[in-house]
């Protein structure tokens, strides 16, 4: 059965055991909620809870858990002839799995009865015909051995599936039926409750944290195994960037980093005076019909998809400065051979980062007492002076961490990069120069036919933990600085 139907029926299991439980509590107190521990709906959600969660907890972890399982059980139905490598062997049971769902799509539609799936008894290149007769496309490489792999694949997959529906709905009907009989008047049911969601929030934040640290560890070992193939100090001191997957690869790091870091410095020059400025006036100067109007409107520019940005640099800010600074521009200078450049990307991520930094800078100066602006104007101090003086200062520690906030966002930035910086990897000063960046690499060592076993591939491993490491020790930068300086103005 699919999950989406095994969870609907566990949902309507859940209803029913919430209307049942309700019905029994005021049964047991004979009809008046006076005599019951809990309030009826308590009763009900304690019968929807026994019924759901656990339920709904083992379906997603059999869900993960069974390809796996089936995996493991039918590797060793593959061939040694057929597997010369770890990447051979994702190749291979990728064609299984492709052609075990095959076999099901074709006996859904009639192009091959169950037991011609289940026992194979015919002829392969009749198999491969009717396959494909339902759009199923197998390669050259699929023999009749992954062929056999696949319907035991499909087999071992089948009977966990029916496996799984006993099971998932077997447990929602025995707990729910298990809670209905705890329900009585005296069950202390809304403490029950309240400790069950108490569990599901704390499992949420345990998700949370579970997934971040998979995130790294699944960096730091792939970065452990590239720098068993590459010399680290090659990496991280190396002047060049050429990868071959032929051989012979240059990967060194610096010149990635002078673009990442050079093109967030222009990105900075451009949204830190913009959005400072703009905070200042919307929270000390504007009326606030004026900032109903204009803080939403600027808020807009966060909701842009990135791509979006990475359109506007290439398609329109990287012809203007062209134009401008070209072999035949307004002033020409000819500092600029190509729409793609170091000051294109730099502009446009600094647009995209306007509205960061000025929310962050108008919720921090907002949040500085009004007893500071009234005693300032009190001793007689004018507005601006308030502001230069009193305001700004007390708000700083939070301004700088948002800047720094703000910078970790644009060292991440990758579409607006790869479309309006270019792919060059260079140490050059100059801005107009096409340059790119630690992300833009990233996704252009992983894209394509690769093989992820050798160091020009994992080489995006050892740089997104570089740049983890960067943008978070930016962030606890700006987190200490924030509360080591924020008490002093409270």
């Amino acid at each position: 059965m699919p999950v989406l139907w095994i969870l609907a029926i566990v949902l309507v299991v859940a209803l029913v055991g919430f209307v049942l439980g309700r019905q029994r509590a005021l049964s047991s107190g004979q009809g008046d909620i006076r005599n019951l521990h809990s309030l009826p709906s308590y009763y009900g959600y304690n019968a929807a809870l026994f019924g759901l969660v656990p339920a709904v907890l083992v379906l997603a972890v059999w869900t993960v858990v069974q390809p796996l399982v089936v995996q493991n059980s039918v590797i060793d139905l593959i061939p040694e002839s057929a597997v010369e490598d770890a990447g051979n062997l994702s190749l291979v049971m990728s064609d299984v799995r492709r052609v075990a769902d095959g076999l099901d799509v074709a006996v859904a539609e009639g192009a091959m009865s169950a037991e011609m799936a289940a026992s194979l008894r015919t002829d392969f290149t009749d198999v491969r015909t009717r396959l494909g007769n339902v759009g199923v496309a197998l390669g050259s490489d699929v023999t009749q051995d992954t062929l056999r792999v696949a319907q035991r694949y499909r087999e071992l997959t089948a009977s966990g599936n029916v496996l799984k529906t006993i099971v998932v709905l077997g447990l929602s009907l025995g707990l729910t039926g298990l809670a209905l009989l705890r329900t009585s008047a005296q069950f202390r049911a809304r403490n029950v409750v309240e400790q069950g969601v108490l569990l599901l929030l704390l499992a949420a934040a345990c998700i949370a944290i579970l997934t971040t640290l998979g995130i790294v560890l699944s960096l730091i070992f792939n970065t452990i195994e590239f720098f068993q193939l590459y010399r680290w100090t090659d990496f991280f001191f190396g002047t060049t960037w050429s990868p071959s997957f032929g051989g012979g690869s240059e990967l060194g790091i610096i010149p990635l980093l002078w673009g990442t870091l050079y093109i967030s410095l222009i990105a900075l020059l451009v949204a830190v005076p913009i959005g400072l400025f703009s905070a200042v006036y919307l929270s000390e100067y504007a009326s606030p019909r004026f900032r109903s109007i204009a803080k939403p409107l600027l808020e807009v520019l966060a909701g842009i998809p990135t791509i979006v940005y990475g359109l506007f640099a290439l398609l329109t800010v990287g012809p203007l400065l062209v134009s401008v600074f070209g072999d035949n521009g307004t002033l020409g200078l000819g500092w600029m051979q190509g729409g793609t450049a170091v000051m294109t990307a730099g502009l446009v991520m600094g647009i995209m980062l306007i509205p960061f930094v000025s929310s962050l800078s108008d919720d921090i100066i907002n949040a500085v007492p009004q007893a500071m602006r009234d005693g300032s104007l009190g001793l007689g101090a004018t507005h601006s002076e308030t502001v230069r003086q009193v305001i700004l200062p007390a708000a700083l520690p939070g301004i700088v961490g948002a800047i720094l906030l703000a910078a970790s966002r644009a060292i991440g930035e990758t579409m607006i990069v790869v479309l309006g910086a270019g792919a060059a990897a260079r140490l050059d000063l100059n801005p107009f120069e096409a340059m790119t960046t630690v992300t833009a690499k990233i996704v252009s060592q992983l894209t394509g036919d690769t093989d992820f076993t050798s160091p020009e591939a994992l080489v995006a491993f050892a740089l997104g933990m570089t740049l983890f490491v960067i943008t978070l020790g930016l962030n606890v930068f700006a987190l200490y600085i924030v509360r080591k300086y924020r008490e002093q103005y409270e």
